[in-house]
């Protein structure tokens, strides 16, 4: 992170023309969610994927247009640096880069946030955890509302069970079981393996 740091490359960013619905000195709520916020290397989680480590290769692209990162690219796929955690052979990074910047900068596809932490909030993880699901609150199990507790859980570096989930929308492990789909099952493997 020092040497992204010392090249000032930007790796994170709140949204830009998304208002928030409320925000506090802590966090900032939008109800609808916003697809503008970027938080790359958040966490202890490592790019485990090619298809992974394309998208953090446009979101920064994205994010620094006036800057030539194929060597910020390049820093980011050796293994030893320890942002992935497999060895990436030159022919297939120089494909994935090249596709990169042909792609030019549109904004990348993201999930929708609907709370955002701020930075150094001091929040512990079981105090954000309470936050989530107060603004999620009870209400009729569907799958975007476990798939939106996933995301909360993920995005603060939790790894996520079905006890997280239950707690945070406030129903019983068993409830969550019978909830989550085929599709929500490979989003929560997909999700912890980041971490």
């Amino acid at each position: 992170m020092k040497w992204l740091n010392d090249k000032r490359i930007v790796y994170r960013r709140d949204p830009i023309t998304d208002v928030p619905t409320f925000t506090t000195n802590t966090y900032s709520y939008y109800a609808t969610g916003t697809y503008q916020s970027y938080n790359l290397f958040n966490s202890k989680s490592k790019i485990t994927t090619y298809k992974s480590l394309k998208w953090h290769y446009l979101v920064l692209y994205y994010l620094n247009e006036d800057i030539d990162l194929e060597n910020v690219f390049k820093f980011i796929a050796n293994k030893e640096n320890g942002f992935v955690t497999f060895f990436i052979k030159e022919k297939i990074l120089k494909e994935i880069i090249n596709d990169v910047l042909m792609q030019g900068g549109d904004p990348p596809v993201n999930r929708p946030r609907k709370i955002i932490f701020k930075d150094y909030s001091g929040l512990s993880f079981a105090e954000k955890m309470t936050i989530v699901g107060k603004l999620t609150g009870r209400r009729k199990l569907e799958a975007d509302a476990i798939y939106e507790s996933m995301l909360n859980i993920n995005d603060i570096g939790g790894k996520i069970t079905n006890a997280k989930l239950a707690r945070l929308l406030n129903c019983s492990i068993r409830t969550i079981q019978r909830h989550t789909c085929a599709k929500l099952k490979l989003e929560k493997e997909k999700l912890n393996e980041e971490i």
